[in-house]
């Protein structure tokens, strides 16, 4: 029988006497005035992530789950689908959506390229009838308002290089400025969702934080895809492992869940939900015949997330491309918002194994979201100097960074973040020494810095002077 710590016990128990009427993962605030299904459409190289934290913060103030949903397509180059069938594609999407909430048109959302999907479905009269407001983040810019719909355009004040970036405008919309924020960071933060939401409600939200849930109460789901098609992965297993969140290796000898996939369509992939601890900490992996494991390492998840993507090369992908060897681990490190290493600046700090691997990219001069940290020709040896050639890659970049693995594997590697505007304080995951020649190792931080309790302070103090801690 699986152990539980005693103060977990208490945690459980204070948590069904502070609230007896919670029955469901997704008990919460009532529904904002005004709210209706949102539609967000990524950017390049993107997918629901860059959406993921949005969704956690309308949820946190009342809106369903039920009516948050991301539009997903192929980024690549060549353009395979064609404007013309991801147009009808996302219209009948929206008619899904439209169907399945019972709403008379949405509040539609793009990022970066995004919003040029975005301008050419609203350039429809038909389709533009179907959108009640428009949120254009940081992309195209006009004379005049797309469709004619109410449009707030939010814009980033800085470039790539840290420079300001020149004044940028659609006439007749709600124009706004983020200081101090990047392309995709104006589309993951805070600040970005407080004007969101009060433009689509009126009101300012009763909170820009993502509320944690009771620990019991989290659920979670996704899809399983190849980057950046965004397309199922064809016929796989999701498993899904309890971790120790000190060493990142599995507690138990069965998963807490499994889950069978098939298909490679653009709304194949999906797993769960999956009745998660918001406490705990995770590994997801997908097995698939004839390839290696690929393992995906979280922070605990605070409340409850339907937009995880398991984000996997296919063959010939990006993946194919990081020297392996049964000595060294690969990691690939995802976060949704900009890492920083100006020369002078204010940075932040990544370090793997205490290595800071921002340092072979200092002066970044563009929005880096993800880093393949890898043995580069597989020689034992670290330069973090320079970056490897998968720095030309848009929004990724390559580390070479020597991490001694085995298999099976026989330590921990330590990947500690230390944001720029976090005050000093990290957010730590831990994950096995996997071999590279055997399995693939990715990384996922929150855009978000919240630790781990700070669920408690929202709890409702029981008496005059507690703390909110237990």
């Amino acid at each position: 029988m699986k152990k539980i710590g005693i103060l977990f016990i208490a945690l459980v128990l204070a948590l069904a006497l502070i609230f007896p009427s919670a029955t469901s993962a997704d008990t919460g605030p009532e529904p904002p005035p005004g709210m209706r299904p949102i539609v967000f459409v990524h950017g390049m190289s993107g997918s629901a992530l860059q959406f993921e934290s949005q969704a956690l913060r309308f949820a946190s103030n009342g809106w369903p789950a039920d009516h948050l949903f991301a539009f997903e397509y192929d980024t690549g180059i060549p353009d395979v689908e064609g404007s013309a069938a991801r147009m009808a594609r996302l219209d009948a999407f929206i008619d899904e959506v439209l169907a399945e909430t019972g709403a008379d048109k949405v509040y539609l959302m793009g990022h970066s390229r995004g919003t040029a999907e975005s301008f050419v479905y609203l350039a429809n009269p038909a389709h533009a009838t179907k959108v009640a407001k428009y949120v254009n983040i940081d992309g195209m810019t006009a004379t005049a308002l797309p469709g004619g719909v109410p449009t707030l355009a939010i814009w980033a004040e800085l470039a790539g290089t840290g420079a300001t970036n020149p004044p940028r405008e659609i006439v007749g919309a709600t124009n706004v400025v983020l200081p101090g924020e990047y392309h995709v960071q104006s589309a993951t933060s805070a600040e970005a969702f407080a004007e969101m939401y009060e433009f689509f409600t009126g009101e300012a939200p009763t909170t820009t934080d993502v509320v944690p849930q009771p620990p019991g109460q989290v659920r979670l789901a996704g899809r399983a895809v190849f980057f950046p098609q965004n397309i199922g992965v064809g016929d796989a297993t999701i498993e899904i492992w309890e971790v120790d969140g000190a060493t990142g290796f599995r507690k138990y000898d069965e998963p807490e869940a499994t889950y069978t996939l098939s298909g490679s369509g653009y709304y194949d992939g999906a797993w769960g939900p999956f009745e998660a601890n918001g406490l705990k900490y995770y590994e997801i992996v997908i097995l698939r015949e004839g390839f290696r494991p690929h393992h995906f390492y979280f922070e605990p998840f605070m409340r409850s997330d339907y937009l995880i993507r398991l984000n996997t090369s296919p063959p010939g992908g990006v993946g194919d491309y990081l020297d392996r060897s049964p000595n060294h681990s690969n990691l690939v490190i995802t976060m949704d918002k900009e890492l920083r290493s100006d020369l002078g600046g204010v940075n932040d700090i990544l370090e793997v194994n205490g290595a800071n691997v921002l340092e072979a990219v200092t002066n970044i001069t563009k929005s880096l979201v993800g880093l393949f940290v890898y043995d580069y020709h597989a020689d034992g040896v670290s330069d973090l100097t320079q970056p490897t050639w998968l720095h030309m890659l848009p929004f990724l970049t390559g580390i070479d960074l020597y991490m001694p693995a085995a298999d099976p594997p026989d330590g921990t590697i330590s990947v500690v973040l230390t944001p720029r505007d976090g005050g000093g304080k990290t957010q730590v995951v831990n994950v096995p020494n996997w071999a590279s020649s055997e399995d693939a190792i990715s990384v996922r931080f929150t855009d978000f810095l919240q630790e781990i309790d700070s669920w408690i302070e929202y709890v409702p103090r029981q008496a005059p002077g507690q703390q909110g801690r237990w």
